[in-house]
């Protein structure tokens, strides 16, 4: 994320730059401002500013999971649900930084309400998964409900934000 974060007011523009972004952020400075119909320059410009107000947190390869699983298998994906004993404040907090830093975890949310934590995993196989399980979640004495449901199909995966204003009250 940018380490110079600037508070900034997002025009129709900035809307249009990020929005064809998300769909495809490899594509040239050139072409991007053509299809924003804007000059080169403004692009760059409007983009880096887009990037150091930190509104673009990076930009990413999205993998094709069957293409992949075409050379490397299928895996499994789980959807976890998680309680902790103590709820506190410090201790949500520790446990996230904990399983943020684990590469098999995708995505973390911390939820309410209802379990404390959906995590959203990969593991290679079924031995691999019980690995994750037991590092992330059997040893932390934290952790009181471990509840894990796996992935039989992906009908949707789509990383984009819809951006549309919405009227401030």
């Amino acid at each position: 994320m940018a380490s110079n974060m600037e508070s900034i007011e997002l025009d129709a523009l900035d809307l249009a730059l990020l929005t064809q972004l998300q769909l495809d952020a490899s594509e040239s400075n050139q072409d991007l401002a053509r299809r924003v119909h804007i000059s080169p320059p403004t692009c760059l410009r409007r983009v880096k500013r887009l990037r150091d107000a930190g509104l673009i947190e990076r930009q990413i390869a999205i993998l094709d999971s069957d293409r992949i699983a075409q050379h490397m298998g299928h895996g499994l994906t789980a959807i976890v649900e998680i309680t902790l004993d103590r709820q506190g404040q410090d201790a949500a907090e520790e446990f996230e930084r904990r399983v943020a830093q684990d590469a098999a975890v995708q995505q973390c949310y911390r939820v309410s309400p209802g379990p404390d934590f959906i995590l959203v995993v990969h593991a290679t196989d079924m031995p691999a998964y019980l690995a994750l399980a037991q590092r992330l979640f059997t040893s932390d004495a934290n952790v009181r409900n471990v509840k894990a449901f796996f992935s039989i199909k992906r009908a949707k995966f789509e990383p984009r934000l819809p951006l549309v204003r919405t009227p401030r009250s």
